[in-house]
């Protein structure tokens, strides 16, 4: 097995851990599950009823990113407090992924979406920090769902 980074964030689904995982190495390029371990058979302890065969611990790579995840059921949901900067090269790649990780348009805002699991990303172009050096920029990124670069440059 791959040897993981020292700090991973590690992602609770209800019970869609599989696919997000799946989903997600998908997107990202140089991505891959690295192992699934299965919840033991539900017929040895009460604990586990309705979990056998779901995941328990789900290591993947996205990106040369480390992340934990795991079936845990619907007592914990994302919230925007925790999201992934995804720093674009250029407009062809921030519109790459948001057209695959955008998919609850009354979250959207300033670059931040949230995908089909709940969760937010900041899809940003790498240079975002000289795009809104000025006022007028920044009430123009304000206004924006998706970044458009070519609206900061020529605020």
């Amino acid at each position: 097995m791959a040897e993981l980074a020292p700090i991973q964030p590690c992602l609770w689904f209800d019970n869609q851990a599989r696919e997000a995982m799946e989903y997600y190495v998908g997107v990202f390029p140089n991505s891959r599950i690295l192992s699934i371990e299965e919840y033991p058979d539900e017929s040895l302890d009460d604990h586990f009823a309705g979990m056998a065969g779901k995941v328990l611990n789900g290591r993947f790579r996205l990106n040369g990113v480390d992340f934990v995840c795991l079936d845990g059921g619907p007592l914990f949901t994302f919230t925007e407090a925790i999201s992934f900067v995804v720093s674009c090269a250029d407009q062809e790649e921030i519109d790459r992924y948001w057209s695959l990780l955008s998919h609850a348009p009354e979250s959207e805002q300033c670059g931040w979406c949230k995908d089909r699991f709940g969760l937010s990303w900041q899809i940003i172009p790498a240079n975002m920090g000289e795009l809104t050096r000025r006022p007028e920029q920044v009430q123009v990124m304000m206004q924006q769902k998706k970044i458009v670069i070519a609206e900061l440059e020529n605020a």
